[in-house]
């Protein structure tokens, strides 16, 4: 049971960092250093007060730049790959008491899909924002962001496995809008 609950972390936190690929990382930080969260062999350095500063300052970074008009369209691009790699590392991280094998396989799809599909709805907010209002809009797109991170890392290490049923409930209603207008005709 505790393999389930550490792979639904893995996965929790990971989708996290579709919206922000440092404040899980924070999160994970600062739960590993209070005691509320155990870190698999070889990732004990994310619950070092080193690491927490360094993730502290990258995350005031990465917030700040989101609310600049151009940066934010910088950090998009480079936030797609970084969210992906930081969310097979927190859930390889978090993966505990299985095989090498099991736990990158388990880390690069669960974990690195998970932050890719969450980062890719977010570069599609943003888009649709900056077209729809010029641009105008992407401060509050960045603020919803900030939350949906903020709130999804703290509920995945209160309740894991409650935030993989929230992740897969979103994947199961964003897939059906897709498949509804993938299946509309073509204006003619």
């Amino acid at each position: 049971m505790e393999t389930i609950l550490s792979i639904c972390l893995g996965i929790g936190l990971s989708a996290a960092c579709g919206f922000r690929v440092f404040v899980p990382l924070l999160v994970m930080s600062v739960a590993s250093i209070s005691g509320h969260l155990t870190l698999a062999h070889g990732f004990e350095w994310i619950g070092s007060y080193p690491a927490l500063i360094t993730f502290s300052v990258a995350t005031f970074a990465e917030i700040a730049g989101y609310y600049i008009p151009w940066v934010d369209h910088l950090l998009d691009t480079i936030a797609t790959p970084a969210a992906i790699i930081a969310g097979t590392i927190i859930t390889a991280a978090l993966v505990t008491d299985v095989s090498p094998f099991l736990k990158w396989t388990l880390a690069i799809i669960a974990g690195g899909g998970a932050a890719g599909v969450v980062q890719g709805t977010t570069v599609l907010a943003r888009g649709a924002s900056a077209v729809g209002t010029g641009g105008f809009a992407n401060p509050l797109i960045a603020t919803a962001e900030l939350g949906g991170s903020i709130v999804t890392s703290i509920l995945a290490v209160i309740a894991p496995v409650i935030v993989v049923f929230l992740l897969a409930l979103f994947l199961i209603i964003f897939g059906k809008r897709i498949l509804r207008r993938s299946r509309k005709p073509l204006p003619a």
